[in-house]
């Protein structure tokens, strides 16, 4: 009798474990299905086949507005690993599309994004609004950018030569390269508690490089001259010698009258978000400009506490992806292009 009752205790336990395990894989489902329809698309842009995803509204034909996402750094897949999903629901219920490319070389898309200037992606940028103008499932007439960090070097070139464009919204965007990458240095120094010895070193590091970039020094010269490169590697060398002197400022002078959403986080170590506000603000026209901001959001806009828990950080990504973003960010971005409607002399 003992062992038959040991042994049916073993059997309710697995089936236990199986009942939950279930229901925790369908809160994973359920949480990680969104209200879209996503359609596989490609464009050939340069002679190179980019591959990527417009994201639907879940029912009606359209013509739907359109958000085109402009990625910030890095490798990044037209979905960015599932990140901008949440967006594109939070859009999708606004009424708008999302298109989005995986960068050159990543998700299928031929190329090497490190091969790329901020005019090339610029250019590329243009050529996704092209097609979508093509579509008859899109408006022409509400057709406009999104992008994040790197992005801001990106956005204002497009704006500048599409009148057409109906809004920009702009992620903590980027405005300086080198005033960025200076501030980005000091600011994760800071966070990790460097000495003042540290910071002075890490200080005289940057000076060799900035002199390197500056007699466009080959990776051989600067591996040499700085010695532990960390992520530096021969491409990433080339994607900086052919980018380190970006800056929006005169582009986003030239954009005009086109509305900006300028999204800002209060715990950016990556952009300077005082000197970004004051550009933007000093630039645009006061009454094309609205200026948000979340002081809980990190650089991404997930909410700082949640990022700094890794384990918070994994669990919220699997069970509940929609709140990794600060309070409000979803619904303001939607809120906003509801808001705007048509703009008068777009096409």
């Amino acid at each position: 009798m003992p062992r038959r009752r040991a042994a049916r205790r073993m059997v309710w336990t697995l089936v236990g474990a199986l009942v939950v395990t279930a229901a925790l894989a369908g809160v994973v489902a359920w949480q990680n299905t969104y209200a879209l329809r996503e359609e596989k698309v490609s464009l050939w842009h340069e002679g190179k086949l980019l591959q990527g995803v417009l994201a639907l509204p879940e029912r009606g034909d359209g013509p739907f507005g359109l958000v085109v996402f402009v990625h910030g750094d890095g490798p990044v897949d037209a979905t960015h690993e599932t990140f901008y999903r949440p967006m594109w629901e939070a859009f999708a219920r606004a009424g708008y599309a999302s298109l989005s490319f995986s960068k050159p070389g990543i998700g299928g898309s031929q190329g090497d994004w490190l091969a790329q200037s901020m005019e090339d992606r610029a250019e590329e940028t243009r050529a996704a609004v092209a097609w979508a103008r093509g579509r008859p499932d899109i408006d022409g007439r509400r057709i406009g950018l999104w992008g994040a960090s790197q992005a801001g070097w990106v956005l204002p070139k497009v704006a500048a030569r599409d009148p057409r464009l109906q809004f920009v919204i702009a992620v903590s965007p980027a405005v300086n390269w080198l005033r960025q990458g200076r501030y980005n240095l000091l600011a994760e120094l800071d966070r990790d508690g460097a000495t003042a010895e540290e910071k002075e070193a890490a200080l005289r590091r940057r000076a060799t490089t900035l002199r390197l970039l500056e007699r466009e020094a080959s990776y051989s010269e600067y591996r040499r001259a700085v010695g532990d490169v960390d992520a530096m590697t021969p491409a990433r060398w080339s994607f900086v010698t052919r980018n380190y002197r970006s800056d929006a400022t005169a582009d986003l002078r030239a954009m005009g009258g086109t509305p900006v959403l300028l999204v800002l986080a209060g715990h950016d170590v990556n952009v300077d978000v005082a000197e970004t506000e004051a550009v933007y603000r000093e630039a645009l026209p006061p009454t094309s400009l609205k200026i948000t901001r979340y002081p809980g959001a990190t650089h991404s806009l997930v909410d700082h506490d949640v990022e700094r828990s890794q384990w918070r950080l994994t669990l919220t990504a699997v069970f509940a992806p929609r709140k990794l973003y600060a309070d409000g960010f979803l619904d303001g971005q939607a809120a906003y292009v509801t808001g705007l409607g048509i703009r008068k002399g777009t096409a």
